[in-house]
């Protein structure tokens, strides 16, 4: 999918912040919906303890004393009254039926299974002469005459709850309670909103380091196997770790030594081939020289000469022209200008335009003779060679145009093959050994760079060296 992360390491967050977010809304919903329950139960036994005093203290009361305790005890969150009309028994179906039972049995705790007592409830505000919502109207004996409790008839507020209670004293007077529960028991709880925030905070911060440090091993053996393509020679890699890190370091360093004395291996028999073949192309030059017809001596001179080029250039090439050379700030403008010279003395055209910023961290012989490969390459196949420096804080990016016939599409990345040729045979003079790009290529990955070719609109070929500005291989 799109969406998805890329990395190992951003799938990973998002996998255990996914799960962690969940889990803590679960939780939430859970704290609130319990909270909102214990409240409720707390806040009804509360009110429930209160009625049970005031019935108990009226009970001992006259009716003229009661008259003017009730006057002091109506008070919000409670009113009292002693001349309402008989309510009818509360209905038990749904949530606000079962709340308003639960009430009634709480009263009947506190004052005896013996004292008659009615229980509604009301949810929401104010409703001045209707019925409640969701707690069915209040209704007088017979079910006729609704009213509205006096609580809620002079406001108290809105999205509360209130129990409608009407008890009756030992002389036989109903006495009706409007408990409003306080609104408080709504309200969001901050302090468990801030815990859950602190420690999830706390967790997404360790499950960061957590991910970051079990993923960066597979970052460092990224980086690794990146750095062996351009540096068999690189440090190893320090096996330590979990045992699964340590082990495929392991392995790494066991690849990259086997690797290193493969290559050791194939360049020393490489280079005991060209001393070897030197030797009778050397005698062969000498026995040339002593023929006395000249025409076949400068066949024999020019054959012999195409054979040294083509040894060293085939040594040249599977050196991967890393011979040791150290990395050094190479003048990059004083290195084109020399080429310049060398190819104007064989006739070769060559304009510079733009400039390198500051020298360049490389390798100097392996630059120039890549350089002079492309050079070579624009002038034998284009007659000329514009070459174009545009260097910046990334990267430092030389193009050498022609004004040759191009290449074939399927051909612009073949010609960088070993021995690959446009032209088929193998004659210097239409073509060469079919080693020049691929050095090219070489010396461009040997600086962690590389190079491209491109069929310009206008006619010609373009070669594309980019090299970045930073630190080289074997640095």
């Amino acid at each position: 999918m799109r969406l998805l992360p890329r990395s190992l390491f951003s799938r990973l967050v998002l996998v255990l912040l996914g799960g962690l977010l969940t889990a803590q809304l679960l939780s939430f919903a859970i704290h609130m919906h319990d909270r909102s329950e214990l409240l409720m139960q707390a806040s009804g036994l509360q009110s429930a303890q209160r009625i049970a005093d005031i019935v108990n203290l009226l009970d001992t009361l006259t009716p003229a004393e009661r008259q003017k305790i009730v006057k002091v005890l109506a008070a919000p969150p409670l009113a009292v009254s002693l001349d309402r009309p008989l309510l009818a028994t509360a209905d038990a179906d749904g949530e606000t039926g079962a709340r308003a039972l639960l009430f009634a049995s709480l009263l009947r705790r506190f004052l005896g299974e013996d004292r008659p007592v009615v229980v509604g409830m009301a949810v929401g505000g104010p409703y001045p002469g209707g019925p409640y919502p969701g707690g069915g109207a209040m209704r007088g004996p017979g079910g006729t005459g609704e009213w509205t409790p006096p609580m809620m008839r002079h406001g108290g507020g809105s999205g509360g709850l209130t129990f409608v209670a009407q008890v009756a004293l030992r002389d036989g007077t109903r006495v009706t309670f409007d408990a409003r529960q306080p609104q408080a028991t709504e309200s969001w709880p901050y302090r468990v909103l801030l815990s859950i925030v602190l420690l999830l905070v706390a967790v997404i911060g360790v499950s960061l380091v957590a991910v970051r440090w079990a993923t960066r091993p597979l970052k460092t053996l990224a980086e690794a196997a990146d750095e062996l393509g351009k540096n068999i020679n690189r440090p190893p890699l320090a096996e330590t770790g979990p045992t699964e890190v340590a082990r495929a370091a392991r392995a790494f360093n066991t690849m990259q030594s086997r690797l290193a004395a493969y290559l050791r291996e194939r360049t020393q028999v490489l280079a005991a081939m060209s001393h070897d073949l030197k030797t009778p192309i050397t005698r062969l030059r000498l026995r040339a020289e002593l023929l006395d017809d000249a025409q076949l001596r400068t066949k024999f001179g020019n054959d012999l000469q195409e054979m040294e080029a083509m040894v060293a250039s085939a040594l040249d090439f599977l050196r991967g022209m890393d011979n040791g050379e150290p990395v050094q700030p190479v003048d990059v403008n004083a290195l084109l200008q020399s080429l310049q010279a060398d190819l104007r003395e064989t006739g070769g055209a060559v304009t510079i335009e733009g400039q390198a910023a500051r020298p360049y961290p490389g390798r100097p012989q392996a630059l120039k003779r890549g350089l002079a490969n492309l050079l070579e390459n624009a002038i034998k196949y284009g007659k000329s060679a514009q070459v174009l420096v545009n260097d910046d804080a990334a990267r430092l990016q030389i193009s050498i145009l022609d004004q040759g016939p191009g290449l074939a599409p399927d051909q612009l990345s073949k010609v960088f093959e070993p021995f690959y040729r446009v032209e088929g045979s193998r004659n210097r003079d239409t073509g060469g050994t079919g080693l020049g790009l691929a050095i090219a290529k070489n010396v461009a990955e040997l600086h962690g760079g590389s190079i491209e070719l491109r069929n310009r609109a206008e006619g010609g070929l373009a070669a594309m060296l980019v090299l970045p500005r930073r630190s080289v291989r074997g640095d």
